[in-house]
């Protein structure tokens, strides 16, 4: 006979919303593993002393963790989903009966917080990686990726009418139009407050204040591109596409890549990582920029700010080819630091003689040719930042070589680079082991993070608008990486052997390196694995399988060469025991 079950919904329920959400839950070891009463000192400057009390900043940056973990795309959806599950209700504190925080909220308490709280959330959770052991600090590695906006390229607009639109959209409206705003009086002791601060006294000269007033800090900018007219000391940049066009949706977004026909047609950021050497990959440094950004230009920021941010004393910084610029090179090497980086070829002229096959000759400050001709210094270029050396113009005509080296009529010439000290110092790593490995080593340690969080965590497009949100999405989405590497340090994700507590059971401090902890009642002997013999003697151990769980035991112990006719140079997986079971030998 067919059962039939009708709905029946009890007004009140006599269980505990505790007693619903399992003892091995994965939001139970969060809540133990990351304790986040220190966001409410973050955000007390935010709040005012007097008024309605706010959501509490612990339950918001649960909400985040949250949205992270679960992929979420919405506040709306993560509502939902924080609706229908028990365990989330229990992580964040509220009971079956509690009414959960608008999704609107969420949206006002971002923009409330800004993006100094979520980055010094972000350092909070590097912190703890840090305390764990899970950072290194003696290998940097740099690389960037290229993350789709929330923008469609028919938004483009000429930049002066989309800046001008919003300037009059986010004027203050209590000021009439042709009215100056009024100044706020500063606090001070006539006008009733403390008095200000004695400033103290700076030792830097006035040239070096002058210099870094012109700097382009890229973190205290938030990522934000520098559209003056020129760039660097010397150098004109030429005129960039995303200075004359900007979109209405997102004004901050440029094109991704104008010469790849597949994101061409989109506009996006660019999210660049500074990770650590260690075996955890924890992510040291994050920052968003425009896609137009080159990975080169805030790199040197991001790599102080992570050497002194965290105390990192690095040996060598990592980086593909985009990282090879002089500026860059120079400042790694003056502070004793290795560029592992692959410099251009300058021998790319077939048919001709490259740069390679001259021989400088410091005595003369000149060139020696193949031919065994001088090439003296001629002039010096400041747009290059080079000097230029060039052969006698009737050497080269009566060469015999000629045709191989060069087709001017002047003679050939050289170009020796301001930064050939630092170039040769990176040249010289080259073909070293080191250099090689580390080459390999930023292949695997860098890109598989981004894959990570553009598949899992939704950094594939970006949800939010406008540089300051993005660089929080980011911050937040690299702050849940690295906490995985915490939960995976805190025994998260072993499964325990049988007879042995689950990590969420047992405290996670008192976990050694992440493992479940052992009960001394039984004992577990090394993996059985196939290795070479080469100790003296040999354990034969037999396993018998007893229900779900596996028991071992020392049948006995025999010197090498009497097990060496039935093992042979290796040891086998198995064999025939005494006791029926499968017999296994170990070194001893």
């Amino acid at each position: 006979m067919m059962g039939l079950k009708a709905r029946e919904v009890a007004a009140r329920h006599t269980v505990s919303l505790e007693d619903l959400v399992p003892a091995d839950d994965f939001y139970r070891h969060l809540d133990r593993v990351l304790d986040l009463t220190f966001v409410r000192d973050l955000v007390r400057d935010t709040y005012a002393p007097v008024g309605r009390p706010s959501i509490d900043p612990v339950v918001f940056f649960r909400l985040q963790l949250v949205l992270f973990f679960e992929g979420l795309r919405s506040e709306r959806q993560l509502l939902r989903v924080a609706a229908d599950r028990l365990s989330v209700r229990w992580y964040l504190g509220y009971d079956l009966g509690e009414r959960l925080p608008d999704h609107s909220s969420l949206t006002r308490i971002r923009d409330r917080y800004g993006l100094d709280v979520f980055r010094r959330f972000f350092e909070a959770i590097v912190e703890r990686c840090q305390a764990a052991g899970l950072v290194w600090g003696k290998e940097l590695y740099l690389d960037g990726t290229k993350v789709e906006a929330n923008a469609a390229l028919d938004s483009l607009r000429p930049r002066f009418f989309v800046e001008a639109h919003l300037q009059r959209l986010f004027r203050d409206d209590a000021t009439p139009a042709g009215e100056a705003a009024a100044e706020p009086e500063e606090p001070g002791p006539a006008n009733g407050g403390p008095a200000a601060p004695t400033s103290l006294p700076t030792a830097a000269p006035a040239e070096v204040a002058a210099a870094n007033a012109r700097r382009h800090d890229w973190l205290a900018e938030g990522g934000r591109q520098d559209r003056q007219p020129t760039v660097g000391r010397v150098r004109r940049r030429s005129a960039r596409r995303a200075d004359w066009e900007a979109s209405t949706t997102d004004p901050d977004a440029t094109r991704m890549d104008p010469r790849d026909p597949r994101r061409g047609g989109r506009l996006g950021y660019k999210t660049h990582y500074v990770v650590d050497g260690g075996t955890a990959r924890v992510i040291v440094a994050v920052l968003v920029t425009p896609a137009e950004v080159r990975d080169n230009q805030p790199a040197a920021d991001l790599l102080w700010y992570a050497r002194f941010r965290w105390g990192l004393h690095p040996r060598q910084v990592t980086g593909d080819q985009h990282y090879a610029t002089f500026e860059l090179i120079a400042a790694l090497e003056d502070a004793g630091i290795r560029a592992y980086v692959p410099l251009p070829d300058w021998d790319r002229r077939p048919g001709f003689y490259g740069p390679s096959r001259f021989r400088y000759e410091p005595a003369q400050d000149a060139y020696r040719c193949p031919q065994g001709h001088l090439l003296r210094r001629h002039h010096v270029s400041n747009r290059v930042e080079a000097w230029i050396y060039r052969a006698e113009k009737a050497v080269c005509a009566a060469c015999p070589v000629r045709a191989a080296c060069t087709k001017s009529r002047t003679g050939r010439a050289l170009v020796r680079s301001f930064w050939t000290e630092y170039l040769d110092r990176v040249r010289a790593y080259q073909g070293t082991p080191a250099y090689l490995k580390a080459l390999r080593k930023r292949s695997v340690w860098v890109e598989p993070l981004f894959g990570e969080a553009k598949d899992w965590h939704g950094l594939r497009r970006f949800r939010l608008r406008r540089l300051p949100k993005v660089n929080t999405e980011a911050l937040l989405v690299a702050a849940g990486q690295n906490l995985k590497r915490l939960l995976r340090r805190r025994g998260w994700g072993r499964r325990p052997w049988p007879g042995h507590s689950t990590p969420a059971a047992a405290d996670s401090e008192a976990l050694p390196r992440g493992r479940a902890q052992r009960s001394p009642a039984s004992t577990r002997p090394p993996r059985p694995r196939a290795r070479r013999a080469t100790s003296a003697a040999c354990q034969v151990y037999d396993r018998r399988e007893t229900g779900f769980s596996t028991a071992w035991r020392i049948i006995t112990t025999a010197p090498r060469e009497l097990l060496r006719g039935r093992c042979g140079p290796y040891l086998p997986r198995g064999n025939a025991s005494p006791g029926g079971g499968a017999a296994f030998l170990l070194p001893w």
